[in-house]
């Protein structure tokens, strides 16, 4: 007890409490910012750490941390443009919203998730990080595949109005994931002899040149004006007590998968969000209607992506390994700190681990109160005419494609899916879909071929009693594709009756 006090005395130091308000500020500022993100974020903060004592140093790249990935979501909303990759899911809800002229409302929704969903990691890092990072470290190649087909499934999910076109959105996203040099052999694929391409095609470019880009010639093409954005309300509004219980069985979800995802190694937040966003409209209360600004989209996203960041912690701090760069930045500025993060770490320095939870459950409050203080100025920026609004989405799009790498090739990356974004537009075939196949991709194919050789390109060996975690979720997501098949079909055949 005496030490829980003393842990919550060093949080509470003045210097300790500028450092995390600081951070909290910057941290939604670059995340808000589309091509920055949290990568980007630590690293400007970490040469402040060499000055700073240990708590203090700690608890500013956690604020950073925690803040900006939330703050990708107030661009994803207010301008269909996520300011990281984790909040592409935030714009299928949460954009919808804001033309909607619900924009307060939309942030009120993100900034509640990301605080539970914040929280909630936090508790599952205290109570639980030696023994679930022990879990993840038994997490191999085959469970990691069969975690991913589940996520694939998705697709199913967020395909409205055509399952096929869906799918084949789907596909057309794997493929792009499979350009570049090939991790395992060397050889470069579909790169056309283009250097620029050995790399692949950059997710965050992708991202927003089909939202962003093809938003803003998608409005050029058509005249098209956004409904409610110059009535839009001012400021956040914070959901009531009431609709947030309707909603308790998707926080409850999302804040798991987003935990459990942060905690395996590579997966990362936009993973989390997008298998979080696939549960929430195969079972959600309001599964219906996302898509259309749901706030229950806004939840299963923001809840997630916000639980991976003290889910990552779990094995970044008790055993060393960090799971993303991210979180080895993070470590980085542990190990400046004279710390070495590992499984003594819990037994040497239990005070400091101590602080670094309280820090974690201050900064996520901080968090929230900095997103409510702010609101007002980025939600006016809605009122603006909407020229003037789009010529601003399409300069901070090209600084943002530029910004990511700094090569002038991305933002031809991000014109070019900009223009794809528009045809698919015209055409009916869902964006959300590519989306989910580029982020999907990498991990999906390495886990599966890491698997064939484990098992001597046996792919039936996937499901044997040898992998009983892998077997019951390639069952479950086959169920998931025979079930939403069978709906497809029988929908079908009605429609025929009735004509």
């Amino acid at each position: 007890m005496e030490m829980l006090v003393s842990s919550i005395w060093a949080v509470l130091q003045p210097d300790v409490i500028l450092a995390m308000a600081l951070g909290t500020i910057f941290g939604i500022i670059v995340g808000a910012l589309p091509g920055l993100g949290s990568i980007l974020a630590i690293t400007i903060a970490l040469p402040f750490t060499f000055a700073m004592g240990q708590v203090a140093a700690i608890s500013l790249v956690i604020a950073v941390y925690c803040s900006s990935v939330f703050g990708g979501s107030i661009s994803a909303i207010l301008i269909n443009t996520p300011g990281t990759p984790q909040s592409a899911a935030t714009c299928l809800d949460g954009y919808p919203m804001t033309r909607a002229g619900h924009a307060d409302a939309a942030l009120g929704w993100a900034a509640t998730a990301s605080l539970i969903g914040g929280l909630f990691s936090t508790v599952v890092l205290i109570f639980a990080a030696p023994r679930l990072a022990q879990f993840a470290l038994g997490f191999g190649a085959i469970e990691t595949f069969a975690l991913i087909t589940v996520a694939l499934t998705c697709i199913i999910g967020v395909a409205q109005g055509s399952l096929i076109k869906g799918l084949l959105a789907g596909v057309f996203g794997l493929f792009l994931s499979t350009v570049g040099i090939d991790q395992m052999t060397g050889q470069a694929r579909f790169t056309f002899d283009v250097f620029a391409m050995s790399n692949g095609f950059p997710l965050l470019p992708v991202i927003v040149g089909l939202f962003a880009f093809g938003e803003v010639f998608y409005r050029l093409g058509t005249k098209a004006v956004s409904a409610g954005e110059s009535g839009v309300r001012v400021g956040m509004k914070i959901p009531k007590l009431k609709e947030i219980l309707l909603r308790w069985k998707t926080v409850l979800r999302s804040c798991l998968i987003g935990t459990f995802v942060g905690i395996l190694p590579g997966t990362g937040a936009a993973t989390a969000s997008f298998i979080s966003y696939a549960e929430a409209k195969r079972s959600g209360r309001y599964r219906d209607k996302l898509g259309t600004g749901e706030p229950e989209g806004i939840i299963a996203a923001e809840a997630s992506n916000n639980g991976v960041t003290g889910g990552a912690l779990v094995p970044t701090l008790a055993l060393g390994i960090p799971g993303d760069p991210v979180t080895a930045l993070m470590m980085s500025a542990l190990i400046i700190q004279g710390i070495q993060p590992g499984v003594r770490l819990f037994s040497e320095n239990p005070g400091l681990m101590n602080s670094t939870f309280v820090a974690l459950i201050v900064c996520n409050i901080l968090m929230f109160v900095a997103a409510l203080v702010m609101a007002p100025i980025l939600t006016r920026t809605l009122r603006v005419p909407e020229p003037l609004l789009m010529t601003a989405v399409l300069v901070l799009s090209v600084v943002g494609s530029y910004g990511a790498s700094g090569r002038m090739f991305d933002v031809g990356v991000g014109i070019f899916f900009g223009i794809v974004g528009v045809a698919l537009r015209f055409l009916k075939v869902p964006i959300a879909p590519i989306v989910i196949g580029l982020v999907l991709g990498p991990i999906f194919e390495e886990s599966l071929r890491q698997g064939l050789i484990i098992t001597d390109n046996n792919f039936l060996s996937f499901m044997s009693l040898e992998y009983p975690l892998a077997m019951i979720l390639l069952l479950l997501a086959a169920s998931i594709v025979l079930v939403s098949a069978f709906r497809e079909t029988r929908k079908a055949l009605d429609y025929k009756k009735q004509k």
